[in-house]
């Protein structure tokens, strides 16, 4: 019994090495077409948080950031659709994620109940949960392999 358990794990762990890394490329893909073209279509359920976080912003109304940040999404969304995008799609994922935190510094009445940081609204959470996407994209990046005349020492 131990050694057909033995065997599963090794099968399991072998479609797992197989299956991660495209699967966090492309669900990337899809998440970030997705809910990018919401935007520009007014669409997106985020639309009001977004627009109350770059109203401060010296140029551009909030309507057009709403685009701009669209647009930014699909493009992260195509390029994760590539290989040979995958490190553009993540540089861009992170300068995105930069603006996507903000509302939890600039609207903490929106995000956290009573502005307590240990107690966030569904938007904070919204936020928060970020944080998965940031370390998916660190492992993305970690396991994209370099030419062999440049390799990391």
């Amino acid at each position: 019994m131990k050694e057909i358990l033995s065997k599963l794990d090794y099968r399991f762990i072998k479609i797992m090495k197989h299956a991660s890394i495209p699967s966090i490329r492309l669900s990337f893909g899809v998440i970030f077409i997705w809910f990018g073209i919401l935007k520009p279509l007014g669409l997106s359920p985020a639309e009001g948080l977004l627009k109350a976080t770059v109203i401060w912003l010296p140029f551009g109304s909030p309507e057009i950031w709403l685009i701009v940040i669209g647009i930014w999404e699909v493009v992260i969304g195509i390029f994760f659709f590539f290989k040979t995008t995958t490190r553009i799609a993540i540089i861009l994922l992170f300068l995105q994620m930069l603006g996507t935190f903000m509302p939890l510094i600039v609207l903490t009445e929106v995000t956290f109940q009573s502005n307590n940081i240990f107690l966030p609204t569904l938007e904070g959470q919204y936020i928060i949960k970020n944080l998965m996407i940031i370390s998916a994209a660190l492992v993305l990046g970690g396991a994209i392999t370099r030419p062999q005349q440049h390799p990391i020492k």
